[in-house]
């Protein structure tokens, strides 16, 4: 009975031990993308008008870009990423990709008057039949945000899943915003984030087609160099009553965090385990 007692007190110290370790590494590495991976921030709406899950106030992004900024973080641009994703060259210490999707005009008017108080940029993705409709970006301001170190990426035509489209049509969505893209800019668009994250093996095919040289969903988790270019991870947030714990805490534990969502979407996924799934929390 003793040796089990033992055997039993030897399996859970070790247990401990090496989740203590899991967690020291990814603490302790959370700022060397050498060993965790590059974090993709990824944003929304940031205003104080409407108050949703997807519009984080003012106050709350200011305090996260004063956090980077304070912390030695530094925001990389998309050619930085791409090469760092195809094995190229070195990133700046403590390196973050900053992104919005959908292309809100609060980008233009709160958001971007914050990251260049902090010397931030990032890269906003644009959907072209919402280009200069209300609470939308205008082609003027996009512009004029891109002369100033802000960069663009394709959201498609329509925002509609990829994976609901025939092939003809699916094409369409990824070249027709690329090539739109391109001459209002003058720049080559060389990413797209999947409207609703949703992708195939057949979307993936046909956006490398297309001509674009990384592709972003709303996986959560970091990016390293052997990642699929066409099914990369972002580190979402939100606006809630802890924002900046959950910025925080993502930010530092965002391959836990990834853990936890993920265990999340398969228990929910799975006609037997659904029950569970809501035990499973998604900091």
């Amino acid at each position: 009975m003793k040796k089990i007692i033992y055997w039993l007190v030897g399996v859970m110290l070790a247990l401990v031990v090496l989740i203590v370790g899991i967690f020291s590494y990814w603490y302790l590495g959370a700022a060397n993308y050498h060993l965790t991976g590059v974090p993709v921030l990824n944003y929304h709406q940031v205003n104080d008008k409407y108050k949703t899950a997807l519009t984080m106030t003012t106050a709350d992004f200011e305090e996260q870009m004063k956090y980077l900024h304070d912390r030695g973080y530094h925001a990389i641009t998309q050619k930085q990423f791409i090469q760092y994703m195809r094995g190229d060259g070195a990133l700046p210490d403590k390196p973050v990709l900053i992104t919005f999707d959908d292309g809100y005009v609060d980008n233009y008017e709160c958001a971007y008057p914050i990251m260049k108080k902090y010397h931030m940029t990032g890269t906003i993705f644009l959907i072209m039949d919402l280009m200069e409709k209300p609470g939308y970006l205008t082609w003027n301001q996009v512009q004029s945000m891109s002369k100033n170190g802000m960069e663009f990426g394709s959201h498609t035509i329509s925002h509609k899943p990829l994976p609901s489209f025939d092939e003809n049509r699916m094409k369409y969505e990824l070249t027709q915003s690329k090539q739109l893209m391109e001459q209002k800019l003058g720049k080559r668009v060389t990413c797209i984030a999947y409207p609703e994250g949703k992708y195939n093996d057949l979307v993936k095919t046909q956006t490398k087609a297309a001509g674009y040289s990384l592709a972003f969903t709303v996986n959560t988790g970091r990016d390293f160099p052997w990642d699929d270019p066409y099914e990369l991870d972002r580190v979402p947030f939100f606006e809630g009553p802890m924002s900046f714990e959950h910025f925080e805490f993502r930010l530092i534990f965002s391959a836990f965090s990834a853990l936890l969502w993920n265990t999340h979407a398969y228990l929910a996924h799975t006609e037997w385990c659904k029950p569970a799934a809501k035990y499973v929390p998604q900091p």
